[in-house]
């Protein structure tokens, strides 16, 4: 709470607008899939979309260090959030057909341009202490607006789920282009990104996607760098399957119902607050990050094998289901909580300072490369049985936790 007052400057303005996208995006996301579904789209193209997307924002990614020194982090944010949410919100909220979600797809990887100049924007003039505070209050502030998860399901139940999920992509619309405006109007250029941007004035962007090669040993030579940013990978790709199969898993599988979906992101989300507020700043308060970092992983897999074994009805779920969901959600809450938080915070404190924009660009990319696969593969997992996308989770979850315990590379004498 003290740091959450504290903020100021660009910090500030990051932060408290972020629970925009939770009333815009987050209410709809529970319905992504099974809206997919509804619309006669096949467990494998949904799959597939999730790897286009992921190619997608492989490409506007590279593109997205060159982009932010060019345009600034400010102007970046604003004109590339809206090309990556407000223009695809209005085509899913008419979508017929899996071409409208291609084209959606592919529009909607410009966000990752937005995350680059987004996340400087957030940091750059942050002290290095705060950091994974700020990414905490950031996970915190996005989950918050879980609180108005019912209005979807009211939608649902009131208007039937193809017609409540168009209305809530076109509310998703209206907030995300205001988040936007309200942004932009409150923040600032920062120190890094005046800089940049002089350096880069009139230089081309193949000349800048050339100097990439200078960037690159940047990262190679970094053990710190290349630790994080397998990390951050096997989260990413745990964090595409479950985005893209949970709500399908537990509506075409367990029988919860299409109104009841947002309850469960409601519920998962109100945890993470309270874990975020309770056990997680315990836990990671201390200068050794390690032992939160594994026992991320432990309490994340748990979930993902529960869900697994969790016992199809013979109709709709009944309680004892609902009973074993929930505690899906606890462990999936802390877990995903707590490694959103570490891996985030491990690759912003191992990055070269002076080169942020061009090496968050390179780690995002590798990071994308290596998950999209992910989304065809569960795709085709899910097409034969609903359960397997999530013993792929689990397999990945045990990876990570390995890694961490075998090549753990510290950050600097203050944090870790």
């Amino acid at each position: 709470m003290t740091s959450l007052l504290g903020l100021r400057g660009n910090g500030r303005a990051c932060v408290y607008t972020e629970p925009m996208w939770g009333l815009s995006m987050m209410l709809v996301l529970p319905y992504a899939s099974v809206f997919m579904l509804a619309l006669g789209l096949g467990d494998q193209q949904i799959g597939l979309l999730a790897s286009i997307s992921m190619l997608s924002q492989v490409v506007f990614g590279l593109l997205g260090g060159v982009i932010t020194d060019k345009l600034g982090r400010r102007l970046t944010t604003a004109v590339f959030d809206v090309v990556a949410w407000s223009i695809p919100c209005l085509i899913w909220a008419v979508a017929a057909n899996f071409w409208y979600f291609l084209v959606a797809s592919v529009i909607n990887g410009a966000w990752q341009v937005t995350q680059n100049s987004w996340d400087c924007l957030l940091v750059e003039d942050v002290d290095r202490g705060e950091i994974t505070k700020v990414y905490s209050l950031i996970k915190v502030a996005a989950e918050f607006s879980a609180l108005f998860a019912p209005i979807a399901a009211l939608l649902v139940s009131q208007f039937g789920l193809v017609p409540a999920v168009r209305l809530l992509y076109l509310n998703a619309f209206v907030i995300m282009t205001a988040k936007i405006v309200i942004l932009y109007r409150w923040s600032s250029e920062t120190a890094i990104g005046r800089l940049r941007r002089e350096q880069t004035r009139g230089v081309s962007l193949w000349r800048l996607l050339a100097e990439y090669r200078g960037v690159l040993p940047l990262i190679i030579r970094s053990k710190g760098t290349m630790f994080s940013l397998a990390l951050a990978a096997i989260v990413s790709a745990v964090t595409l399957i479950n985005g893209t199969f949970w709500q399908v898993v537990i509506n075409q599988r367990l029988g919860v119902p299409d109104p009841l979906l947002p309850i469960f992101w409601m519920v998962r989300s109100l945890l993470s607050v309270l874990f975020f507020f309770t056990v997680i700043p315990w836990l990671t308060h201390a200068k050794h990050l390690k032992p939160p970092t594994v026992g991320g992983f432990v309490a994340y897999l748990a979930g993902q094998l529960l869900l697994v074994v969790i016992p199809a009805p013979a109709g709709s779920a009944d309680w004892s289901t609902y009973v074993l969901l929930g505690v899906c959600l606890v462990l999936d809450a802390f877990g995903a909580g707590i490694l959103f938080m570490l891996t985030e915070s491990l690759v912003a404190l191992h990055v070269n300072r002076d080169e942020r924009s061009r090496v968050m660009a390179i780690q995002r990319t590798c990071v994308m490369l290596a998950t999209a696969p992910f989304g065809w593969i569960s795709g085709w997992l899910s097409g034969i049985d609903r359960t397997w996308p999530f013993l792929l989770t689990s397999a990945l979850l045990v990876l990570g936790a390995v890694v961490s315990l075998r090549f753990w590379v510290t950050t600097h004498a203050a944090t870790d």
